[in-house]
């Protein structure tokens, strides 16, 4: 195998920054019952909110409400010409020319969702087994959405698996937690033994706009994982009314507070490369 190299997009980075957390919903799509209903929210619509604020490359994640059908992310990724990256939810038994298929459109990871309701049913540790030798292959990492008590357990997991691991939301590292928490310590082994976190989805984390109670939390946990923090806006915000939604500046109000506007530009352009845009069967 050829040694790693930087897939480029249609766009190249240095044309904008990056929002490595959205979702897309297409209204015809079933869902998995049980969860909410989403609205239509299709990629055009995003990519116009995001240009406004100098986000050219978006990160599709698959929302828990699709399950295991990531056919709403692949057409919009698809769609994009290679303009944005994509995160799947895969069962363990997934075939090989639907990965290849999913990385052809632009995938590099998948999702573990340990919080939704209609999230992993099972032991996310032995699927992640089964499917470990076939996301090294194509340089994929594994993002978890998890709460802070899971941390100390991906951190063994981790360390197992040899994969880069991404943690949604702040790891779940919410306002109300103790600054002494265990909690903490795994979340810096977590970030000692390589993995990623996403700045984002203020409003999960027990604190309200503009969100002065976490500014403590995104402070420390950027300090941890460095040159491995991403931001996402987490659009289109599935916890709010859909005429109720927080602004798109909202969402990276509280990265300029606490990074300052310097450090926050040059997080959003400079940081998503490394893990988007590697790419080991170019």
């Amino acid at each position: 195998m050829r040694e790693p190299g930087i897939t480029r997009l249609s766009d190249s980075p240095e044309d904008g920054g990056w929002d490595c957390h959205v979702h897309v919903f297409d209204i015809a799509a079933p869902v998995q019952p049980g969860h909410y209903v989403p609205a239509h929210r299709p990629l055009h619509e995003i990519e116009a909110r995001a240009a406004g604020h100098g986000i050219r490359h978006l990160v599709l994640v698959q929302p828990s409400v699709y399950g295991s059908d990531n056919s709403v992310m692949l057409r919009a990724l698809q769609a994009s010409a290679g303009r944005h990256r994509g995160v799947a939810v895969v069962e363990p038994d997934v075939s090989d020319a639907t990965l290849d298929e999913l990385h052809a459109a632009g995938v590099r990871g998948i999702r573990f969702n340990l919080v939704s309701p209609v999230g992993h049913q099972g032991d996310a540790g032995d699927a992640l087994r089964s499917l470990a030798p076939r996301l090294r292959r194509r340089g994929w990492h594994v993002q978890w959405y998890a709460r802070a008590g899971h941390l100390a357990g991906l951190a063994t997991l981790q360390r197992e698996m040899d994969l880069p691991f991404v943690l949604d939301h702040l790891a779940g590292l919410h306002a109300a937690l103790p600054a002494e928490d265990p909690a903490w310590a795994a979340a810096a082994a977590l970030a000692e033994g390589g993995a990623w976190i996403k700045l984002s989805g203020w409003y999960r984390l027990q604190s309200v706009e503009p969100y002065p109670a976490l500014w403590p939390a995104i402070e420390r946990a950027a300090a941890l994982f460095g040159d491995r923090c991403v931001w996402g806006s987490d659009w289109p915000h599935t916890s709010f009314a859909p005429d109720a939604l927080p602004t798109y500046d909202s969402t990276l109000a509280p990265l300029r507070r606490v990074l300052g506007d310097a450090a926050t530009a040059h997080l959003l352009r400079a940081h998503a490369p490394a893990l988007y845009l590697q790419d080991p069967t170019s």
